[in-house]
């Protein structure tokens, strides 16, 4: 499956899924003048011909600031990767197409339920914000 563009207009039908529904997305933030971008970009739409049950985005920084900087993205290339709508990784730097594989893989192995779990348990630990839960 070739790349698709991720803007701010697609955003959201790219990320969040229906439910019920299992969708690996990887987002590649990158910028034309980026050197390591240049270098990553083929590694990217190669794994993205071979995981073709996978979606795979570019984000243009330059163009998509909006979106860059909802995700904090200080530099590039980074890559995201998230499943079933939650961001589960984030890494600056350009991957070597061995180590991308190997991530792909591992993303699929992943069980939800428990990542879903994972996530309750620390958000329980968790003590409320300033604020929260006080009545005045």
């Amino acid at each position: 499956m070739p790349t698709i563009e991720l803007t701010k207009d697609n955003f959201e039908q790219t990320i969040i899924v229906p439910e019920g529904e299992d969708r690996i997305v990887l987002i590649d933030f990158w910028a034309a003048w980026c050197g390591p971008c240049k270098m990553f970009g083929p590694i990217f739409e190669a794994a993205a011909e071979k995981h073709t049950d996978v979606v795979f985005a570019k984000c243009n920084t330059e163009e998509q600031g909006e979106l860059a900087g909802m995700f904090q993205i200080r530099s590039i290339p980074t890559l995201m990767v998230f499943r079933d709508g939650l961001a589960i990784f984030q890494q600056a730097g350009a991957l070597p197409a061995e180590v991308l594989e190997d991530l792909v893989t591992q993303v699929k192995g992943l069980d939800m339920d428990e990542v879903r779990a994972k996530i309750a348990a620390h958000l329980a630990e968790q003590p409320p914000a300033e604020g929260e839960g006080e009545q005045g």
